[in-house]
């Protein structure tokens, strides 16, 4: 029965499509309404996580199950599609399966009123299966294709309510912003091939072991690789979608930061040998990693929409994860990215609800929600301890492998930095809670009840399973011993986190006249609340000159390269229309015109012979001067 499962395997992407087919017939019903769409993918989705859990049971302590299935074939080049299905990868499509899961349960209460319930259902569904296929390929090449539907995806999703304006920009924005990612790692995905003669990823890991290449080579394909993932999980410089993309849908913002986001870093991961090749593509991805980690996490301090503040803590963490790629951590990245995708997603449940209720998502209009919303206040504490370094939850053994690996290596500097970005995201986080939960009830918080029961359950479930996952990674064998994990290292990241816990109850927990950012320079401020000017350096940097090129090369097309068509139509428009008024009818007119047209096409072409003609008769003394 078991082999059954794990040969079937293939069909645990199609169960999603199958619901976006169900769902496109009540795309056009209006008498009964959308609400049957939801419903019919729900299904589909809790039968591809049946599946999933049959086929991981099968796998459990087994060698991976692989097989191919040819693609195309063309000359001397064969593109097959493989599969692979082992414990890792069948865990973190459970992951998808279950978050995707909750996430719809929490759409049905979130946009309960919303009339575009069946489209927004399939594009849930259509990242459901770009997400699973991704996971359980075993090629780059298809793997960039899954990219491309999430991209394409995240554009359709986000321009959801397409009748904003804010929201067409923001969903063009990012896709716009992802596209120039994309294209870099077409590049390097084509140029790949040529050099390793396969896109396999086990067998790219064992071509890249023997050192094949070296040199620029080397650092130029693996700059190219990296570009994708920096976009996907909106890393310095292409960071900026992810702030844009937060006009869409809340129940779509959990599933993207949660799973979509660490699926895109899921491909870094796997090139982690290419990258290897080279020293410069390592520095560069801590170097990327650094700064994106520390700016993100300095931005969300200083931000009042909710929702940004989660959008740069999950930009902050990805960054940690390009550190732990840079330094070959590839354990400790996969730890990383299951922690963080749980936690984050009861955060964004529970900051969704609040904003469901209080009609609003600025910081400064919130307050005194702890004993209104009791339940949502702990979902909330659960995700903020989910992802600071604090034990027995998860994100605290990936930190903190992280951390003894940098230390045993000599990486001072990394060390430290993952400690002043633990501390940081501690910060911001406890900063949000008292912002949100504590002090005086406000105009917009005063009647805020615990939301319906759709919403509250799935932001509960995820508040549990962020709890859970140290169980579950113990129980899969892949944490040590509880009592020697923590180690030197663990009480440094506990202080880290404890300063930054501190910090933050200090200046907003306690009750004061002026807020702690009155005691800041202006410039500080405008700094951290303006993304470091970041949206200004592209305008004058990129956005300008290209629109002033542009400009100027359609000035050109317009009056140089159109004037100079439109004239040669236009003479012989005009010479027709002359003609027409000075021809009567009259043969003699005809003749005459002619005759004068003769002469002077025959003093045109003997124009240049007339000055030589007058001095032959001068010099004939045929005429005296």
């Amino acid at each position: 029965m078991a082999e059954i499962y794990l040969q079937s395997g293939w069909l645990i992407p199609l169960y999603p499509l199958l619901g976006i087919l169900l769902t496109v017939p009540w795309m056009s019903l209006r008498r009964t309404g959308p609400r049957p769409a939801g419903y019919l993918n729900l299904l589909t989705t809790l039968v591809a996580l049946v599946h999933t859990v049959l086929c991981l049971q099968a796998v459990w302590g087994e060698h991976p199950v692989r097989w191919t299935v040819d693609w195309m074939q063309v000359a001397d080049l064969s593109i097959s599609l493989p599969f692979e299905l082992s414990t890792l990868n069948l865990a973190a499509v459970a992951v998808v399966t279950v978050l995707n899961f909750l996430v719809q349960i929490y759409a049905i209460g979130y946009l309960e009123m919303d009339w575009g319930w069946a489209r927004l259902y399939c594009l849930l569904a259509l990242f459901e299966a770009g997400m699973t296929a991704l996971l359980l390929c075993d090629s780059l090449f298809f793997s960039y294709m899954m990219l491309e539907i999430l991209t394409l995806g995240t554009y359709l999703i986000v321009g959801f309510w397409f009748n904003q304006p804010l929201v067409v920009t923001g969903a063009r924005d990012a896709f716009l912003t992802k596209r120039v990612g994309d294209l870099i790692l077409l590049m390097g995905v084509i140029a790949l091939y040529p050099l390793a003669g396969t896109w396999n990823y086990a067998e790219l890991a064992t071509w890249a072991s023997q050192n094949p290449i070296g040199g620029t080579t080397a650092t130029l394909v693996g700059l190219a690789l990296l570009a994708g993932p920096i976009s996907k999980c909106a890393q310095f410089p292409l960071h900026l979608w992810l702030d844009s993309a937060m006009e869409g849908p809340l129940p779509t913002t959990i599933l993207r930061n949660s799973v979509v986001i660490p699926v895109g870093a899921w491909v870094l991961i796997k090139l982690t040998p290419v990258f290897a090749l080279s020293p410069v593509v390592d520095g560069v991805a801590v170097a990327i990693g650094t700064i994106s980690a520390i700016g993100a996490a300095l931005i969300s301090i200083a931000q009042v929409d909710v929702k940004r503040v989660l959008s740069y803590l999950t930009t902050a963490f990805m960054g940690l994860v390009f550190i732990a790629v840079g330094t070959s951590q590839v354990g400790v990245a996969y730890f990383l990215l299951m922690s963080f995708s749980v936690a984050i997603a009861a955060l964004i449940a529970s900051t969704g609800s609040i904003i469901l209720t209080c009609i609003t998502q600025d910081l400064t209009q919130l307050g005194g929600l702890w004993s209104r919303r009791p339940v949502t206040a702990l979902s909330f504490i659960f995700g903020t301890l989910g992802l600071v370094g604090l034990p027995p939850f998860g994100v605290f053994w990936a930190m903190r492998f992280l951390e003894t690996s940098l230390w045993y290596e000599g990486q001072v500097l990394p060390f430290a930095i993952v400690l002043a970005i633990n501390g940081l995201c501690a910060f911001s986080l406890v900063r949000m809670f008292c912002l949100i939960f504590l002090g005086k009830p406000q105009v917009m918080s005063s009647r805020a009840p615990e939301p319906i029961w759709t919403v509250v359950i799935p932001m509960v479930a995820m508040a549990a399973l962020t709890l859970h996952i140290p169980v579950m990674l113990q129980t899969l064998k892949l944490l040590p011993i509880m009592q020697t994990a923590i180690g030197e290292t663990g009480l440094l990241l506990i202080w880290s986190s404890g300063l930054g816990l501190g910090l933050g109850i200090v200046f907003y927990g306690i009750q004061r006249e002026k807020l702690p950012a009155d005691y800041m320079p202006q410039w500080c401020i405008n700094l951290l609340s303006d993304d470091f000017y970041t949206t200004g350096l592209y305008q004058n940097l990129f956005i300008w000159p290209v629109a002033t090129t542009a400009k100027g090369f359609n000035w050109i097309e317009r009056y140089v390269i159109d004037g100079v068509v439109n004239l040669v139509g236009v003479l012989p428009l005009l010479s027709g229309e002359t003609l027409k008024y000075v021809n009567p009818g009259r043969s003699q007119v005809y003749v005459f015109t002619i005759a004068i047209c003769v002469v002077l096409l025959g003093l045109f072409m003997s124009w240049s012979y007339l000055p030589h003609l007058g001095q032959n008769l001068f010099s004939r003394g045929l005429f005296s001067r």
